[in-house]
């Protein structure tokens, strides 16, 4: 039978991603990249709106204008003609008809590259959501899912003297990914952060970590190297602070070791930051680093053996004329703002915020817990999604392993206990654990509607347990909150991750008057009077510290907004609730 021949085949195409699946960034091709040699890539990128992803189907990257017999060919695109946009950003701040958009654009440049054979180059991309596509040259470098944690791609062979690089950054919700289609936050797109080239030697210092030994002596530090290659070699790592230069003998592209010290310890209330360095053949890194231990003893946390407790607020990454791409200024007014309230930590929901969020709490003192945004109904039983999941756990950890202020790893929020759920986010604490074993490992789960107690099985698996309730908003009957106080019996500690109501900045009236000022600061009250004397409740992260764009929010008082905040949207509008949780956790809590 005579095959069919298509004309102009991609109208036709089904299937049209399968190719660009094979390659695939991820954490087993990142590396440590904090202080390394780098080329902004900032600035100004052709872009064009693809909803159709006619540049995936058409293949537009290969710039094919003239076909076999050399005849001139119709194109739909002009690379260097696409208006400007500068990057990173939110393409939704951007202008106002981008505000909702969801789904793909395609963003391109050219640089030059002087060649040299004894280098890698890496772009990396900071984060991009919640998909993104690399090309050069022609070439596709590969793939990265995940929208808040770093992508790296080895782009080394495909560069030239001039090169044109092309990016497919797409926003589009899908039920199989993490997060799902289905969230409470607002779905901004584009490539936000970073975007630059790491030149590295061949073999170069993939992961460098060093932290304090949990064994509660205060007095070891663990270091652990990886390098891209499975070479035998030696490396020396360095505190001039404390007068340390160490060997680490690396077997196999390999190497840790425990050295004797007796740092000054790293707390929320003395931040103390060393430089440590790291040099292996031609290659060398450098961080600032706090040392301190976190443990949980029975239903107590301990911060460097002294008992604490978490007095927290939530936050999101949001801003209203940046949307998820914040500056350096407005990550350090939020933390400044955080302990303003009194607080000693932070809850960074519901994905990972900037690596430089960790870096300014490190440098200020405050603690956090980080969070990947395994959030409500994900696809608990499709293996691939939990490897997305993975990924982002893996992502997330080795980023941030060296920051002193992330104490806890967070799997998830808000999940029904289901069977399927249990073991993706059973198999997530596990992987944490084994991963990093000088922090908890914790989740945000909902209580037992039904008897009322905190209950989810998933908390076996967990150092401690964070439990999200909204008595006194979602769950109107107030009494329902000491009852569940009185039902629960958990053997390790608690903190309430959520609580909390919606106020209108300025609205008024009496506390039974929803999303008024006073309802809110009401609900804070009763909230704190019960929760201050039950000692299974070691700290609190209530929702949130200010207002943040969400598009399911649509009454009148909320518009668009989700008004849980102690702060209007502008961060600078204190509603009196602010004042209620400042007073409690300044009173020697």
């Amino acid at each position: 039978m005579q095959k069919t021949k298509k004309y102009m085949s991609d109208i036709h195409l089904e299937g049209y991603t399968e190719e660009y699946e094979s390659i695939r960034a991820g954490y087993e091709t990142s590396f440590f990249s904090t202080n390394r040699p780098s080329e902004s890539l900032y600035g100004q990128w052709h872009y064009a709106v693809d909803q159709y992803d006619t540049f995936l189907r058409q293949k537009w990257y290969l710039e094919k204008a003239y076909d076999e017999n050399g005849y001139s060919l119709p194109v739909d695109y002009s690379f260097d003609e696409w208006p400007i946009m500068e990057l990173p950003v939110c393409w939704n701040t951007v202008d106002d008809k981008y505000l909702l958009y969801e789904g793909s654009m395609v963003f391109t440049r050219t640089f030059s590259y002087d060649s040299t054979d004894d280098e890698n180059v890496y772009l990396r991309v900071g984060a991009a959501n919640y998909l993104i596509r690399v090309f050069i040259n022609g070439q596709y470098a590969g793939i990265h899912r995940g929208g808040s944690t770093p992508a790296f791609f080895d782009i080394t062979e495909f560069l030239k003297d001039e090169n044109r690089i092309i990016i497919q950054a797409d926003s589009t919700r899908r039920p199989e990914q993490v997060p799902t289609e289905n969230t409470d936050w607002f779905n901004y797109g584009g490539i936000y952060r970073e975007i630059e080239l790491i030149h590295v030697p061949k073999i170069h210092i993939k992961d460098f970590r060093t932290a304090l030994v949990p064994d509660g002596t205060f007095s070891n530090i663990s270091v652990e190297v990886t390098l891209s290659g499975s070479v035998d070699t030696e490396a020396e790592f360095v505190i001039p602070g404390l007068g340390i230069r160490q060997k680490v003998n690396i077997r196999n592209g390999k190497g840790e070791c425990v050295l004797e010290a007796h740092p000054q310890l790293w707390s929320f209330d003395d931040p103390k930051l060393y430089d440590v360095e790291l040099s292996c053949m031609t290659d060398s890194v450098c961080d600032k680093v706090g040392y301190r231990e976190i443990r949980v003893n029975d239903r107590k946390i301990l911060l460097n053996g002294r008992e604490i407790f978490l007095k927290g607020i939530s936050a999101h990454e949001d801003s209203v004329d940046n949307g998820k791409a914040l500056t350096d200024e407005e990550r350090i007014r939020i933390i400044k703002l955080a302990k303003e309230l009194g607080c000693n930590f932070m809850r960074l929901a519901h994905y990972p915020h900037h690596e430089n969020m960790a870096k300014i709490a490190d440098e200020m003192g405050i603690l956090l817990w980080e969070e990947i945004p395994v959030y409500w109904a994900i696809r608990f039983g499709r293996r691939e999604t939990y490897e997305d999941a993975k990924n982002q756990l893996m992502e997330l950890i080795q980023r941030d392993y060296n920051r002193a202020s992330v104490i806890i790893w967070s799997v998830g929020n808000e999940n029904a206990d289901t069977d399927e759920r249990l073991i993706f986010m059973r198999d997530l604490a596990k992987c944490a654990h084994e991963t990093d074993k000088t922090r908890l490992v914790s989740a945000a789960c909902l209580v037992d509607a039904e008897e009322n107690r905190i209950a989810d099985r998933l908390a076996d698996h967990l150092d401690l347990i964070g439990i999200n309730e909204y008595c006194g908003w979602y769950t109107p009957d107030f009494s329902k909150l000491p009852e569940l106080m009185k039902n629960s019996d958990p053997d390790k500690p608690v903190i309430i991750t959520e609580f909390g109501a919606d106020a209108m900045a300025g609205l008024h009236g009496n506390v039974q008057d929803k999303g008024t000022e006073e309802c809110q600061a009401d609900v804070y009250e009763k909230q704190i009077e019960v929760l201050k004397d039950i000692d299974y409740i070691r700290g609190m992260t209530p929702w949130i510290l200010f207002d943040f764009r969400c598009p399911r929010r649509t009454s009148s008082i909320q518009n668009y907004f989700n008004r849980k905040g102690l702060l209007a949207e502008d961060k600078t509008y204190r509603k009196p609730a602010f004042y209620v949780l400042q007073k409690f956790y300044k009173s020697g809590v």
